[in-house]
């Protein structure tokens, strides 16, 4: 039996060549994870690593707008570099430079917004501490009524880089008297670190809700503020209580005078000063303290 012939190829026509299997576009490079470091770093962190936490705890993040807080805006000082591609020692020198650079000055804008500009330095008005302030202050507008002076009053003082402190007590005794009808304490603070405006008007302007019973009065014209803070529950001559402070600040300088008496039955003054003198008497020797506290 004769095999069929096979078809000719024409010789004008090449051969066909086996097919090629089609290659796939390579994969796009996984782009950077996000971090909460809000600037970037050369290098890649590590997972879990230092610079994947937040730049401060519980706080908003440097250079991230905050919502409802307009001091807490992206700072204006232009945009970080990107990182250099090189990842050479001079690129991430210069990085490193400007990220310092954003840094500081964010800072320095938080600190400004913080302190509201004010400088931190002790506004002491020229006044000192003397180092016996039962000597060094005036509480002479008493002394009509408590005639005998205290032999042995209790004073300590306080010389620091931070605060000069001057405290004295007094025993206030009548003509006569073999013990303290009342008792006098002065105390001087001079804040030389920190300003203790606010938590003076804090504590002494709502003294009266942390401590029931108690008037609380603003006074003008001493210092830049002063609050009398005063009880009396005397009643005839029984027994009761009659208590009076004047608490001044004068720029970063505090001082406070307190009287205060404890009537009972056996108490040997049967008829102490009114408490409209002894405000008055307040007033009038606390004035003439912080003058020459300044001489």
């Amino acid at each position: 039996m004769s095999t069929p012939p096979q078809p000719s190829q024409p010789a004008d026509q090449p051969a066909p060549q086996p097919q090629q299997p089609q290659q796939s576009a390579p994969e796009p490079a996984v782009p950077p994870q996000p971090t909460a470091y809000p600037y970037p770093h050369p290098q890649s962190p590590p997972a879990g690593g230092f610079y994947a936490q937040p730049a401060m705890v519980g706080g908003p993040v440097p250079g991230q707008p905050q919502p409802g807080n307009p001091y807490a805006q992206a700072p204006s000082f232009g945009p970080v570099p990107p990182a250099p591609r090189s990842g050479g020692r001079a690129g991430r020198a210069v990085l490193w430079a400007a990220v310092g650079a954003v840094v500081a000055s964010a800072a320095w804008a938080a600190g400004v917004f913080a302190l509201g500009g004010r400088s931190d330095h002790a506004d002491l008005r020229g006044y000192t501490a003397p180092s016996n302030l039962c000597s060094g202050a005036d509480y002479s507008s008493f002394k009509d009524e408590y005639t005998q002076d205290d032999s042995a009053p209790t004073r300590t003082s306080l010389k620091d880089k931070a605060l000069d402190e001057g405290y004295c007590s007094l025993s206030l005794k009548k003509s006569g008297s073999s013990y303290a009808d009342a008792y006098l304490t002065l105390q001087l603070d001079l804040h030389k670190k920190t300003d203790p405006g606010p938590e003076f008007t804090a504590g002494w302007k709502n003294y009266g809700e942390s401590h029931s019973g108690y008037d609380v009065d603003r006074v003008e014209g001493i210092g830049d503020e002063a609050y009398l803070v005063s009880q009396d529950t005397v009643s005839g001559s029984s027994g009761g209580s009659r208590y009076a402070t004047l608490a001044v600040r004068d720029g970063w300088v505090t001082y406070v005078m307190t009287y205060s008496l404890y009537l009972t039955s056996y108490a040997q003054d049967k008829n102490p000063p009114a408490l409209t003198d002894i405000v008055t008497w307040l007033k009038t020797d606390t004035k003439a303290t912080l003058r020459q506290l300044r001489d």
